[in-house]
C-alpha cells in the first residue's frame, strides 16, 4: 500500500479539508470567512497575522485559514502551504488599479511545490459595488485560462451580501473530495 493512498484512506475518515483563503489585503478575505461562518461581519479589521475558522459543511469539516494580505505578510504566506487541500483567491473586483498586483501574486502562489495539487477558487468579491469588473473580467485580466495543471473556478460574490460564497464553497468541498476521498 503507497503512502498516498494511506494518507487517502486517513483523510476518507477525517473528512477534513484544509483551505488557505489568501488575497492583497482589502479583498474580503476576513468578510467572506465571518458572512460564511454566520458571524457579525460589521466590525472587521485588517487582518494582521492569520484567523483560522473550524465548520461543519455537508459531511466535511472546514478548516479555514484566513491569512493577512498586507504587502509586508505575503512572505510569510508561504509558511502556511503544508498539507493545503484548497486555495481560495480573493480579488476586490471593484480595485482596478491593483488587478496585476493580484495576478502577479496568484502567480508565484500557482508555481509553489507545496500547493501543486490544491484546487483554486477565485472568488471575484465586491459584486455589489457599482463599476465592479464582472468575473469573466477578472478571469481575463488574471490569466486563469492558462492554468491547466489545476483545477480552478471562478465565482462571483459579495461578502457583505453573502451572494455566490455558497455556490463557491460547494464547488470546491465537490472538486476537493472527487480527487482526495475514496469512495467504497
Amino acid at each position: 500500500m503507497g503512502l498516498l493512498t494511506i494518507l487517502k484512506k486517513v483523510k476518507q475518515k477525517e473528512r477534513e479539508l484544509r483551505l488557505l483563503v489568501l488575497g492583497l489585503d482589502n479583498a474580503g478575505k476576513t468578510t467572506i470567512v465571518k458572512k460564511f461562518n454566520g458571524e457579525d461581519i460589521d466590525t472587521i479589521a485588517p487582518t494582521l497575522g492569520f484567523n483560522i475558522k473550524t465548520l461543519e459543511y455537508k459531511e466535511y469539516k472546514l478548516n479555514l485559514w484566513d491569512i493577512g494580505g498586507q504587502t509586508s505578510l505575503r512572505s510569510y504566506w508561504r509558511n502556511y502551504f503544508e498539507q493545503t487541500d484548497g486555495l481560495i483567491w480573493v480579488v476586490d473586483s471593484a480595485d482596478k488599479r491593483r488587478l496585476l498586483d493580484c495576478k502577479a501574486e496568484l502567480e508565484k502562489l500557482l508555481v509553489e511545490e507545496r500547493l501543486a495539487g490544491a484546487s483554486l477558487l477565485v472568488f471575484a468579491n465586491k459584486q455589489d459595488i457599482v463599476g465592479a469588473l464582472s468575473p469573466e473580467e477578472i478571469q481575463q485580466v488574471l490569466g486563469l485560462d492558462a492554468i491547466t495543471r489545476r483545477h480552478w473556478c471562478i465565482c462571483s460574490c459579495s461578502a457583505v451580501t453573502g451572494e455566490g460564497l455558497v455556490a463557491g464553497v460547494d464547488w470546491m468541498v465537490a472538486d476537493i473530495a472527487s480527487r482526495i476521498f475514496l469512495y467504497d
